[in-house]
């Protein structure tokens, strides 16, 4: 079974009721598959959570396997942006960061973005956008 490490816009629309994603995470969970999360997702959620919505958050976010960020993954991160700095691309800190702690634990990260993860060495369930 596999992993899947949540990007922070599948969390805000589980929140949101938006896009199927409850169902589809369900499904998921469901089927044996494990849902996580990392700080990064912990910090941008709260970062834009109104007061009203902080119990549903707490419930969802506990709800997941939580990964820290260990020093080789943030180091991991740094690299990352560097190197695609270099090439002539600009890599979100947040966006880097939660890249970093899939690959470093070998997880999926799924998404709806995937132009924010270019990254050749991970492994992404796309999502449609719509």
């Amino acid at each position: 079974m596999a992993v899947y490490l949540l990007d922070t816009t599948v969390i805000i629309d589980i929140l949101n009721n938006k896009r199927g994603r409850s169902a589809l995470l369900l499904d998921l969970a469901e089927a044996g598959h494990t849902l996580a999360c990392c700080p990064i997702n912990i910090a941008e959620v709260y970062a834009g959570l109104r007061p009203k919505e902080e119990r549903a958050a707490e419930n969802l976010l506990s709800s997941l396997l939580y990964f820290s960020i260990p020093p080789q993954a943030a180091r991991l991160a740094g690299e990352l942006r560097r190197g695609y700095a270099r090439r002539g691309v600009t890599l979100n800190l947040g966006d880097a960061l939660i890249a970093a702690v899939a690959i470093d634990n070998d997880l999926t990260l799924m998404t709806d973005n995937v132009k924010r993860f270019p990254m050749e060495n991970l492994s992404l369930f796309p999502l449609p956008r719509a």
